[in-house]
């Protein structure tokens, strides 16, 4: 997958659509950010700066309440992007002992993580949980792509029981362990122990333990 191509993304709009489930977007800015160009003094992901070159925003699935999340928006008119990170810089860098770009969510909030980067630059993507006060973060997917096309096949798992239940009983992460395994890369990272510094408010927890270890088949 070169730095243009976007098959997860394609994928979860694909699904949106697919589903009826509504898909809102905006245009890019004429000069959206570019990779490697410093947001919040971060290095910007290629993989993100790909998706910014195509949408200026975007809206999957809101109809699903909690399900559904929010691309921040960063165009010629709005530059959420860049407010929100700046924001993050200042309030949870520290207590998270880690900078991580963030672009996105509903609930909760999704970000990339420079320091773990591949060789192309391309940045894991982290969930991170603050409404408890002391941030909880799950690693998600190896890149940002990775990421769409995981959370396009949960909702497709998803929608079916939604249609009968009413109810979005299925939760992100915690059960698209199947999704999230075939992502190598993550699993390699996660076997690593590089996002344990990361998971630091999360490691005693039992549940999530049982979480890490099916995904990738090794204790925390």
């Amino acid at each position: 997958m070169s730095p243009m191509e976007l098959p997860g993304l394609e994928r979860l709009m694909d699904v949106c659509q697919r589903l009826n489930l509504r898909l809102e977007t905006l245009p890019p800015a004429r000069e959206p950010l570019k990779a490697g160009s410093l947001l919040a003094g971060l290095p910007f992901d290629p993989v993100l700066a790909s998706v910014y070159a195509r949408v200026g925003h975007a809206r999957f699935a809101p109809g699903l309440g909690g399900a559904g999340w929010i691309l921040e928006r960063s165009d010629d008119h709005v530059h959420e992007l860049e407010e929100e990170n700046k924001r993050w810089g200042e309030r949870w860098w520290e207590e998270l002992g880690e900078p991580v770009i963030v672009f996105g969510g509903n609930l909760y909030t999704y970000a990339c993580v420079p320091s773990l980067a591949d060789e192309r630059g391309w940045q894991p993507v982290v969930e991170v949980d603050t409404y408890e006060g002391e941030p909880i973060v799950m690693p998600v997917a190896s890149n940002v792509d990775r990421f769409f096309d995981s959370y396009s096949r949960y909702l497709e798992a998803l929608v079916p029981r939604y249609l009968e239940a009413g109810e979005t009983d299925l939760l992100f992460p915690s059960d698209a362990t199947e999704f999230l395994a075939r992502d190598e890369r993550l699993v390699e990272l996660m076997r690593a122990g590089r996002f344990d510094a990361l998971m630091k408010n999360v490691k005693t927890s039992g549940d999530v333990r049982r979480w890490f270890e099916k995904v990738c088949g090794a204790p925390l």
